[in-house]
């Protein structure tokens, strides 16, 4: 069964979707290539000039324009030299959005230049690491060239014997010789419709093999442009870390300003209408003597007592929003308490050896209690599954459900837990396709 799979896999593959973007990716990068050939094209023909130019090529004396050419060899070279980091970060912008909408493959853009400056210019290390690329590009366009080559002309070849007969006769009645067609191998020619099942054969075979060609060479080009196109791991890591710090700031910001409303609306205008009750009861009870309205003291004593308890449950509920008592437990038992409450049957599967930080546990719990809500609020489903897996210093959180799919990644909701989840370097993968089923996987460290 799975040799089947394979084999249809492979057959399919040179008609998929994804085949045809990388052969157009593919011609860009020899296009690319050719067009970084002509730079020393025209430095070798500067020089061939100059050598005529000065006389070197011949035992003629130098002609007039000598002075010419020998100011404009060295101005072309000053020219090249200064423009090269600039041209390299607009090549590599449009190589970068070539495989984001080709390959689906998006790679971090350098941080910008400091000055407009020509030092600045000169000394511009995003931009001559571009320059490397486009100088690594002309070897990657070999095997990038060779598989757009089987693709291009596999189908050609492949439907050799449709137009095969329209070359093979000549107007007039006469044969003409064979027909040639272009492989690997050269070109190779058929005088009869045998021959030009044959050479379609080879077109089929060609075809087949392009799209792991192609496959591999994008994949070389990749692995260059995240090395010489993208920042630098330690750039990338410290806008990383800046931007972390700036969501950990807005959400303690926020969490700051839900604890003060939460506390205003609820337990502040409870304890406040507590006091003023008990104020009022005092009055009725009197300073001394026997109270002037004892059945309306107990009313304000009663009413007194109900709003303490309230003003201790919002309290309560409060103090569960910021740390839940549950995980005192244990995140497995806290998983489990969150999943009878759900209005969905959801399955509980926690594989934990260890027991990762409390601030770790606290945001998978926070996590899960939200794509359930979700889940259940947009989906649709039927069942949901919950599982919770440890390995190495990784915490991996899933979350499946059968519902109707559809969930945007980029959606309020999911972008803001991945906006969070980020603070600790955390990782959010969606898979959603419509009619479902929903994947979310939230990968934590173990350790915040």
């Amino acid at each position: 069964m799975t040799s089947d799979n394979g084999l249809m896999t492979a057959l399919r593959a040179p008609l998929t979707t994804l085949a045809l973007r990388q052969a157009v990716f593919c011609v860009a990068g020899v296009i690319s290539a050719a067009a970084i050939l002509t730079v020393p094209a025209i430095v070798a023909a500067l020089g061939i000039l100059i050598l005529w130019a000065t006389g070197g090529m011949s035992d003629q004396p130098p002609p007039a324009v000598a002075p010419i050419f020998l100011v404009l060899f060295p101005l072309t070279i000053a020219l090249l030299v200064v423009l090269a980091a600039p041209i390299g970060r607009a090549m590599g912008a449009v190589h970068r959005r070539l495989a984001e909408r080709l390959l689906g493959v998006h790679v971090e853009a350098p941080p910008p230049r400091s000055s407009k400056r020509i030092s600045a210019l000169v000394s511009d290390g995003p931009g001559w690491r571009a320059v490397g690329y486009g100088l690594l590009k002309v070897p990657l366009a070999i095997p990038e060239g060779y598989g757009a080559f089987c693709y291009v002309f596999g189908l050609v070849n492949l439907s050799y014997p449709v137009w095969w007969p329209l070359f093979r006769n000549h107007p007039d009645g006469t044969r003409l010789g064979p027909v040639w067609a272009l492989t690997p191998f050269g070109f190779i020619g058929a005088r009869t419709f045998a021959g030009a099942f044959l050479i379609a054969g080879a077109g089929l075979a060609m075809l087949l093999v392009a799209p792991w060609l192609m496959r591999a060479g994008t994949r070389l080009d990749l692995a260059a442009m995240r090395r010489l196109l993208g920042p630098r791991r330690l750039a990338e890591r410290v806008r990383e870390l800046q931007v972390s710090r700036a969501r950990a700031i807005d959400d303690a910001a926020t969490m700051m300003r839900r604890l003060e409303r939460d506390l205003h609306d609820g337990a502040q205008i409870r304890l406040a209408t507590l006091a003023m009750n008990l104020g009022m009861a005092t009055e009725k009870l009197g300073v001394d003597g026997p109270p002037p309205d004892l059945g309306q003291a107990r009313e304000l004593v009663a009413l007194a007592h109900r709003g303490a308890k309230d003003a201790l449950g919002d309290l309560r509920d409060l103090v569960r929003g910021i740390h839940p008592p549950v995980l005192d437990n244990g995140l497995g038992d806290a998983l489990a308490t969150l999943a009878t409450s759900s209005a969905i049957p959801v399955a509980v599967n926690v594989d934990l050896a260890d027991r990762p930080a409390p601030a770790i546990e606290t945001i998978a719990y926070f996590c899960a209690s939200e794509l359930l809500a979700n889940a259940a609020k947009h989906g649709r489903p039927t069942r949901i599954r919950l599982g919770v897996v440890r390995t190495g210093e990784r915490l991996t959180l899933t979350v499946e459900d059968d519902g109707t799919g559809g969930a945007n990644p980029d959606g309020p909701g999911l972008s803001g837990l991945a906006r969070r989840i980020a603070v600790v370097d955390g990782r959010m993968r969606v898979h959603s396709p419509a009619g479902g089923p929903t994947r979310v996987e939230i990968k934590l460290p173990t350790h915040a």
